[in-house]
C-alpha cells in the first residue's frame, strides 16, 4: 500500500511514514518539526501557522515517499 499524506495528517504521522519527511519540512520552513507539539499538528493547521499553502507541501512529501516506495 502506498504511504501518502494530506492536509488533515498529523505531522507526527507524516514523519512516521518516513523521516526524511522531516528535511522537506524544514526546508520549507517549518524548523519546529520536533517540537512535541507539532506531532499533534495536522500539516493543514502548521501551514496556516507558517503563512504557506497546504497543496504545495502535501505535493512535495508525497512525491517523496512515492520516489522512496519504488
Amino acid at each position: 500500500m502506498a504511504k501518502s499524506v494530506t492536509k488533515d495528517t498529523l505531522i507526527g504521522e507524516a514523519l512516521m511514514m518516513n523521516m526524511g519527511v522531516a528535511e522537506i519540512l524544514m526546508a520549507s520552513g517549518m524548523h519546529c518539526v520536533g517540537c512535541p507539539a507539532s506531532q499533534g499538528e495536522t500539516i493543514e493547521e502548521a501551514c496556516a501557522v507558517h503563512g504557506m499553502e497546504v497543496q504545495p507541501l502535501i505535493d512535495s512529501i508525497n512525491g517523496f515517499l512515492a520516489e522512496q516506495e519504488k
